[in-house]
């Protein structure tokens, strides 16, 4: 039986550190980094039969903006639309219903995205970052 779970308790947080650490986006993040930002934000696990097989974050403040992060399921259970189910949840969770805006960075999974509503920014000169490496 799949499940998706804001419960913090549950996540095994080795497991996210796990697949992070050699993910393009995360690499090299350490098990204290992946708890910090757990600590920091809404988290969501998925998991089958009570075993996680993903794992995705949302940063917010409840009302203006929401930033997806770290969205992944593992390899061995891709392809059978846990993705789907996991993002579904996200956009369901009631703690999340007043968000006006929501943003995600992704080079992989465009498709997935516009399933559940995301597109191209409007204003991508309007955005700005600072990066420090």
């Amino acid at each position: 039986m799949i499940s998706v779970s804001t419960d913090k308790t549950k996540l095994d947080v080795r497991f996210i550190q796990n697949f992070l650490k050699d993910i393009y986006w995360a690499a090299g993040r350490t098990i204290e980094e992946v708890k910090t930002t757990i600590d920091a934000s809404v988290c969501f696990g998925i998991y089958l039969d009570d075993e996680q097989i993903g794992f995705a974050r949302v940063i917010t403040d409840y009302v203006v903006f929401a930033y997806l992060m770290d969205v992944f399921i593992d390899e061995k259970y891709r392809g059978k639309g846990y993705s789907s189910i996991l993002i579904d949840a996200m956009m369901n969770e009631p703690q999340l219903q007043e968000v006006k805006i929501w943003r995600l960075a992704t080079t992989d999974a465009h498709f997935l995205y516009e399933k559940f509503g995301f597109t191209a920014l409007e204003y991508p000169e309007k955005m700005m970052e600072k990066k420090i490496v």
